[in-house]
C-alpha cells in the first residue's frame, strides 16, 4: 500500500448504482477532485463509450480504461468513479486494492434497470453490454459474473434506497474506519493544515488547525462548499479584536455576510440571547441553505451552534473557537446548548458543524488565566487517551505556556485529533465519548458548589482529574508514580491539584444532581495507566468522601 493510499476513494460496481454522482459529491465534500474514467475516456477519444464499442471493440475500450485508471490512481485527494466492467482486468484490481479505499456500489438488478431505462429515456441511448433481448436478464447474469471481482472492496454500500447525501455519508463512514485499520497509508487530508476529520453516521467534516488562518476564512468556506450568505456572530470581546478580518475574508471570498454581536460571559447563553439571534436571521431573510459562523469561546460556540440547530430546523454552522478550551473541546463534536435558570446546558442539541477553523495565533490575545485553563483539557486527552500527547505535553510546558507557535499548534494538534477520534466512535455520547469526562464529575460539581464563580471551568477539572487519580490509587488501579506525574504536569500549567474553602456537602450535592449519575450510582471514569481508562459505577460513597476531604483540605 502507497503512502498516498489514504488520499485516494476508488468507487466500483455495476453501471447505474450511483458511482459518477457519489464521486462528485464526495470530492465537493473532501475538497479533492473527482475523476470519472468513462468521462475521460471519453474526452481521450474524441467519441462516446458506445462508439468505441461498436467502432473499435472493448478490448480496445478496456485498454484506455487500464490508460485513464493508472494516471488517475496516480493521484492524491481523489475519488475515482470507475466503469462498470474495470474490475474484470486483474491489473486495475491490484491498482485499486494497493492504491487506495475501495467501494463497492450495490444496488438491485430491478432497482439498476429502472435507472438504465431512466438514463435511456434521457439520453436516447443505451449501455453497449446492455443491449438484449431480456435486458434485466442481461443484467443479473453480467452482475453474477463479476461478483468475485467485486470482493477486493473494503466497503460495500447498498445505494437502492439511499439519498445522494446519505450515500456519500455511508461511503465516508467506512473509509473512516479503513483509515483507522489501516495507520501505515500516509496522511489523506491530513497535510497542510487539515489536522484531523470528523465522520459519525450523520456528518462529515475537517478539522482545520494552523497559525494565522482566520484570514483565510472565506477561501476555506468556499472550498468547503459554504458559498451562500454567511452571518457571523461573535461576542463583544472576540468581535472588537477579530470581526473586522473575519468579515473581510468573508467578502473578499464573494461571501455576502452579516455580523450580530452579543455580550461576553456564561450569562448571554440562554433563550432570550437565542430569540435575538433569530430575530436578527429572520430579518436578514435567512435561508436553510445559508452559514452560520461561530466565532470566538466556549459560550459562542455552544450558544451559536445551538441556534444554528434550531433555526428553520437546522443551518450549516462553522466553528471557528478563539479559546484553547473551544478549540481542543467545545468546538468539536456537535454539543450545543443554552443554559436554564435550574442548571447549566440543560437545553440543547447535537448537530455536528461543516468545518472547524482554528487559528491557534488568536490564543494570543487570551488572558493568562484563561490560557492556562485550556491546557487542562489538552492535558486530560493526553493522560485518558495519548500517552504520546502526555509526553509532549510533559516536555514542552514553558513553550506552551509562552504560546511558542511551533510547539502550541502541534500541541492543539494532537488534542484536536484525539477528540475527533472519539467524536467519530460515539456522536452522541452514548459509549466510548464518556471518557473525556474524566476530572469532570468532581470538576462538574466543584463549580456547581461555588456558584460557578470561584473556578474557572479548567480550574475545576484539573482538580476533578487529581480526584479522580486519588480515588484510582486508593482502589488500587492507578500506579502513584502516574498520580504523581498527572499532579506534576498540571503544577507545570499553573493549574490547582488542590482547593481549600469548599463545603464538601455542598460537592457531594451537586454530584448527586450531575447529569451523568445513571440508575442511582455515578459512572466515573478513571485510570489504570496513562492512556488506560476505565469505567466505574460501583465506587463506594465512602471512598468517594475520603477523596474529597483531602482534595479539599488545606495543603
Amino acid at each position: 500500500m502507497d503512502q498516498g493510499s489514504h488520499s485516494r476513494i476508488f468507487l466500483i460496481g455495476f453501471s447505474a448504482t450511483g458511482k459518477s454522482r457519489i464521486a462528485g459529491g464526495l470530492a465537493g465534500r473532501l475538497g479533492w477532485e473527482a475523476v470519472d474514467t468513462d468521462e475521460e475516456i471519453t474526452r481521450l477519444a474524441g467519441k462516446s463509450v458506445a462508439d468505441i464499442f461498436s467502432q473499435d471493440g472493448e478490448p480496445r475500450f478496456r485498454e484506455m480504461e487500464e490508460q485513464v485508471l493508472a494516471e488517475a490512481g496516480r493521484k492524491r485527494r481523489v475519488v475515482i468513479a470507475c466503469g462498470g466492467g474495470a474490475v474484470t482486468v486483474r491489473g486495475n484490481r491490484r491498482l485499486m486494492k494497493e492504491g487506495g479505499f475501495v467501494v463497492r456500489l450495490e444496488a438491485s438488478p430491478e432497482a439498476i434497470h429502472r435507472r438504465l431505462a431512466g438514463d435511456a429515456a434521457s439520453s436516447g441511448g443505451i449501455r453497449p453490454l446492455l443491449v438484449a433481448a431480456d435486458p434485466l436478464e442481461r443484467i443479473r447474469e453480467l452482475k453474477s459474473s463479476r461478483e468475485q471481482h467485486y470482493a477486493i472492496a473494503d466497503w460495500t454500500v447498498h445505494t437502492d434506497r439511499l439519498t445522494l447525501e446519505e450515500a456519500q455519508q455511508e461511503v465516508l463512514r467506512g473509509w473512516y474506519y479503513w483509515r483507522r485499520a489501516h495507520p501505515g497509508g500516509g496522511s489523506a487530508d491530513l497535510s497542510g493544515d487539515r489536522a484531523a476529520e470528523v465522520v459519525t453516521a450523520t456528518s462529515h467534516y475537517p478539522v482545520e488547525v494552523g497559525w494565522g488562518l482566520l484570514p483565510e476564512l472565506g477561501r476555506r468556506l468556499a472550498r468547503a462548499g459554504l458559498t451562500g450568505p454567511a452571518y457571523l456572530i461573535s461576542d463583544q470581546t472576540v468581535a472588537a479584536i477579530y470581526g473586522d478580518t473575519a468579515m473581510r475574508s468573508l467578502r473578499e471570498a464573494g461571501i455576502r455576510a452579516e455580523q450580530f454581536v452579543v455580550s461576553p460571559g456564561e450569562a448571554t447563553k440562554t433563550l432570550d440571547t437565542c430569540t435575538r439571534i433569530y430575530d436578527w436571521l429572520i430579518g436578514n431573510r435567512a435561508e436553510r441553505s445559508h452559514t452560520i459562523v461561530a466565532l470566538g469561546g466556549g459560550v459562542v460556540g455552544d450558544l451559536v451552534g445551538y441556534a444554528a440547530a434550531t433555526f428553520l430546523r437546522g443551518l450549516p454552522v462553522v466553528q471557528v473557537p478563539t479559546s484553547l478550551i473551544a478549540m481542543t473541546d467545545a468546538a468539536i463534536g456537535g454539543k450545543t446548548a443554552v443554559n436554564h435558570p435550574r442548571g447549566k446546558n440543560l437545553i440543547g442539541a447535537f448537530h455536528q458543524p461543516r468545518l472547524v477553523l482554528i487559528d491557534v495565533q488568536t490564543l494570543a490575545t487570551l488572558g493568562r488565566r484563561e490560557t492556562v485553563s485550556g491546557w487542562a483539557e489538552v492535558v486530560k486527552h493526553g493522560v485518558v487517551l495519548d500517552p504520546a500527547l502526555f509526553a509532549c505535553l510533559r516536555g514542552k510546558a514553558a513553550k506552551l505556556l509562552a504560546l511558542e507557535a511551533a510547539a502550541t499548534t502541534e500541541a492543539v494538534r494532537r488534542s484536536v485529533a484525539v477528540k475527533a477520534i472519539i467524536v467519530s466512535e460515539d456522536e452522541r455520547e452514548s459509549g466510548r465519548r464518556m471518557l473525556l469526562n474524566y476530572g469532570h464529575t468532581i470538576g462538574h460539581a466543584l463549580e456547581a458548589a461555588t456558584g460557578y464563580q470561584r473556578f474557572s471551568h479548567g480550574e475545576a477539572v484539573a482538580i476533578g482529574m487529581t480526584g479522580a487519580a486519588m480515588l484510582a490509587h486508593d482502589l488500587g488501579l492507578l500506579p502513584r508514580d502516574v498520580l504523581q506525574e498527572q499532579s506534576a504536569l498540571l503544577q507545570a500549567f499553573g493549574l490547582p491539584a488542590r482547593c481549600s474553602g469548599v463545603d464538601t456537602a455542598g460537592v457531594l450535592e451537586a454530584m448527586e444532581m450531575d447529569k451523568k449519575a445513571s440508575g442511582g450510582a455515578l459512572r466515573w471514569v478513571l485510570l489504570s495507566g496513562v492512556g488506560n481508562p476505565v469505567i466505574r459505577n460501583d465506587v463506594p460513597e465512602e471512598r468517594v468522601r475520603d477523596v474529597l476531604g483531602r482534595l479539599l483540605s488545606e495543603r
